[in-house]
């Protein structure tokens, strides 16, 4: 008989918690500062019309990943008991629906190529696909890593699907594939990352049906797949309008600067995103210590990323002439803009695992709703101005709904000095380093010029704020004590 293994204590789950952060960390910085060069060098070769042919394909494929396994993998790591238990019925669930999915995404691309103004772009959505059904397969795995802390494992399994994903493409690309070279790449990279998270998760890949566990998976994930549903459409909308509204080209330049602003989310964000919901599972009831390190977590969050979001909007020119070359300069005029809603997204993404995992999926769902409501109508007028009507309808909107997570967090346990404290200085520091940017940006001639000058002075403002955190740092570094 299997037994769950006892909860560590505070302390201990804190250094748990805190190892796994510097590997989840190390992995992402790694994962995006190589796809990163990889993506500068593809962008480079294919150009704003056939980067836009996959963007295409890429909104498609975000669309049926945010709820493809209905939410319920992530019931193993809230799970009281013995995860073992539900295992198998997750992935059940998890593989039917992916495969429901994949089928359907093969059948609708024609038609949402179409709507999205990029005909050509149909073959590369059907064949990216099958990412959907990869996806499903290792849902189960993924969320047992996640639950248990197994991020050094996670690290080789990611890095194996990147590498191998991105000198797939760049060969295809080198050869003329064009926009089908990134979809080929995306493929082998989630069927390696799918074998080996195979043969890395110990408890392997099992497929059963426990009846008895179904309403209560369904119960957990059902909302929370709702709320994904609209959390990609949220999160993705904005491409949708500039794809349907100004052409697939236009979408390719959108899309670049939007991957621009989210570094900082990838950098930042991500690592704790696939740390915070199991910490935040392990305290669950223990309210002071969830405080403190709810706290913890959004200063260290805010000190690192702020800084940065407001580097890539006060020189959003600069950098994207010198990083992607003069003929994508249309896309900074999303990223002065985007790259400060970004900052927004990260306090977003942490407030929303932390009320997940405190069973707060219908609230979450509620504010998704009226998220989109409002946002719809503000793109479509924005877009009249094109690519920066679009990005300044984001931002405004973005500006009206984080309000309402604050509202929520204080209903479920968190004050409004738990989220206002930790961002004060580090939003006062990101107004200087903005303003200081783009003031450089429009006064230094030459990109690198430009870039070297506002990378300095984001570097003076970011600094003593993460001296401010170095205990934090330190404890990551060490792994925890």
């Amino acid at each position: 008989m299997t037994t769950t293994a006892p909860a560590p204590s505070s302390g201990g789950l804190s250094s748990v918690a805190s190892r796994a952060l510097r590997w989840s960390f190390l992995n992402t910085v790694v994962s995006k500062l190589g796809t990163m060069a990889v993506g500068i060098v593809l962008a480079r070769l294919l150009g704003p019309a056939e980067f836009g042919t996959f963007a295409v394909a890429t909104v498609a494929l975000t669309a049926i990943l945010s709820f493809n396994e209905l939410g319920v993998s992530l019931a193993i790591v809230r799970w009281a008991e013995d995860p073992d238990r539900i295992a198998p019925t997750v992935a059940t669930l998890s593989v039917a629906m992916s495969a429901l999915l994949t089928g359907s995404m093969v059948l609708l691309a024609p038609w949402f190529c179409a709507v999205m103004g990029s005909p050509s772009a149909t073959p590369v959505v059907r064949l990216m696909a099958l990412s959907v059904l990869l996806s499903g397969l290792v849902a189960t795995p993924a969320a047992l890593m996640q639950r248990e802390f197994r991020q050094r494992e996670r690290v080789v399994v990611d890095q194996i699907g990147i590498w191998l994903g991105a000198a797939c493409s760049l060969g295809l690309a080198l050869v003329g594939l064009g926009a089908m070279s990134l979809a080929v790449g995306r493929v082998v990279g989630a069927g390696a990352s799918a074998i080996a998270f195979g043969r890395l998760c110990p408890q392997g890949f099992r497929l059963g049906l426990r009846r008895d566990a179904l309403p209560a998976l369904l119960s957990f994930g059902l909302p929370l797949a709702g709320t994904s549903i609209l959390v990609f459409a949220v999160g993705y909308v904005d491409q949708l309008v500039a794809g349907s509204r100004l052409g697939a080209t236009a979408l390719g330049f959108y899309v670049l600067a939007f991957n621009l602003s989210s570094w900082p989310v990838f950098i930042f964000s991500l690592p704790l995103r696939s740390v915070g919901p199991a910490l935040f599972a392990r305290l669950r009831g223990d309210v002071p210590a969830t405080r403190v390190e709810f706290r913890r977590l959004l200063g260290l969050l805010a000190s690192a990323s702020i800084p940065i979001c407001a580097l890539l909007a006060g020189a959003a020119d600069p950098i994207v002439r010198l990083v992607y070359g003069s003929a994508w300069q249309p896309a900074a005029q999303a990223l002065q803009l985007l790259g400060l809603g970004a900052a927004a997204r990260i306090f977003g993404e942490l407030a929303y695992d932390y009320l997940v995992i405190n069973g707060r999926s219908r609230s979450l769902l509620a504010v998704q709703a009226v998220w989109l409501v409002v946002l719809v109508p503000a793109l479509l007028v924005g877009s009249r101005d094109g690519l920066r009507g679009v990005a300044t309808a984001q931002l405004v909107v973005m500006a009206v709904i984080l309000p309402l997570y604050v509202a929520l967090l204080r209903l479920h346990g968190l004050a409004v000095g738990d989220v206002l404290r930790p961002v004060a200085v580090p939003l006062t520091v990101g107004v200087v380093v903005f303003f200081g940017t783009g003031l450089v940006a429009a006064s230094v001639p030459g990109a690198l010029s430009a870039c070297l000058v506002c990378g300095g002075v984001a570097a003076v403002g970011a600094l003593p704020l993460l001296w401010r955190h170095r205990a934090s740092l330190t404890g990551l570094a060490r792994g925890g004590s």
